[in-house]
């Protein structure tokens, strides 16, 4: 029963995805003998979090003290945009607290699960805990690993080629594929391409095809060799160009300079710096061939199609074996996970 609440929760967090960045997806339900009295999720940054949401929406407030609290990142201890949630929980004395997952911020880290029980709260932590850390897989990346959550994306013909001979890119994965890549731009918080993707392909990095927020948009132009009449220039969003020749900003628009040496390493610590979490590579071949060289990757989402080019530019090879196949109409989508860095 206790996991099928904690479930629930995970549903509820999931809402948030796209909106809660640099904050972590939050979902929490609050049961009263064996029913569910309140529910509420994290739903943008510096608004309430899950569990105010869920307290709040419980007509009853009395019947707080005999309730069961589900929720899957351990409550926060320390104020913010918002109040402590731990306050909250220890004002209402709610009778017991199931955690998912311990919060790795450096505030709290089990802070909230310490005060609650000194409150005399009765608290289980580790409640589908796998789920949860799939769930926030970006905000423990970045806690832990002091960088971005780095997702690779590309499309490949059935015969392993990107592009053609001439750097053409003919449309290769269905509508409903292009549809589902734009939702995952939706949910990440950057994205990012080479220079011949941006000089070929002219992208322009948005969710046209879904609603949702764009991600900011990131480009590396190390000689700064391509024409600003391209849309990655038009600063209609915003934007970062990683370069190694100057720093200047401009409206929606920044130039980064890095240094040549560790250029993929110093802009991944560029990013953390500005609190980016997530990050979507969406190539070209060289760049994408680069990550994966380095092993600065930990999910590759890769779309397979039945066209043929016969010949062309390869695509990336990753040496292990998708974990998940899926049919997207007569697209094939494999999905890959680093599973060295999961072991490390």
């Amino acid at each position: 029963m206790n996991e099928l609440f904690m479930h629930r929760a995970l549903e509820l967090a999931a809402k948030g995805k796209g909106h809660t960045c640099p904050n972590p997806l939050v979902g929490c339900v609050i049961v009263h003998k064996g029913s569910i009295i309140g529910e509420g999720w994290h739903q943008a940054f510096g608004g309430p979090h899950a569990e105010v949401n869920a307290i709040n929406s419980v007509i009853d407030k009395n019947r707080l003290s005999e309730s069961s609290v589900y929720v899957n990142l351990e409550p926060c201890v320390h104020f913010g945009k918002t109040p402590p949630c731990v306050a909250l929980l220890i004002q209402h004395q709610v009778k017991k607290v199931f955690i998912g997952n311990v919060d790795p911020h450096p505030l709290v880290q089990g802070r909230g699960v310490q005060k609650l029980k000194a409150a005399g709260i009765e608290v289980v932590v580790g409640v589908l805990k796998k789920e949860g850390e799939a769930l926030n897989r970006s905000f423990f990346t970045f806690a832990q690993k002091k960088r971005p959550y780095i997702l690779l994306k590309w499309a490949e013909t059935a015969d392993g080629f990107m592009a053609q001979k001439n750097y053409a890119t003919p449309w290769i994965s269905n509508e409903l594929s292009t549809m589902l890549v734009h939702q995952w731009r939706s949910e990440e918080d950057a994205i990012l391409v080479g220079s011949n993707t941006a000089l070929y392909d002219n992208p322009q990095l948005s969710v046209r095809h879904w609603s949702g927020k764009h991600p900011l948009r990131l480009l590396i132009d190390r000689q700064l060799r391509l024409p600003t009449s391209l849309h990655l220039f038009d600063q209609s969003q915003p934007t970062l160009c990683y370069n190694c020749r100057k720093a200047k900003k401009l409206l929606n628009l920044e130039y980064v300079k890095l240094l040549e040496k560790n250029f993929l390493a110093n802009l991944l610590k560029d990013l953390y710096k500005r609190k980016i979490q997530s990050l979507i590579v969406e190539g070209g071949s060289r760049l994408l061939h680069e990550f994966i060289q380095q092993g600065s990757w930990d999910e590759a989402r890769v779309f397979v199609s039945n066209k043929k080019f016969e010949e062309g530019l390869p695509a990336p090879s990753l040496k292990c074996k998708p974990q998940v196949v899926e049919r997207i109409l007569n697209d094939k989508l494999m999905l890959f996970y680093n599973t060295r860095l999961l072991q490390n």
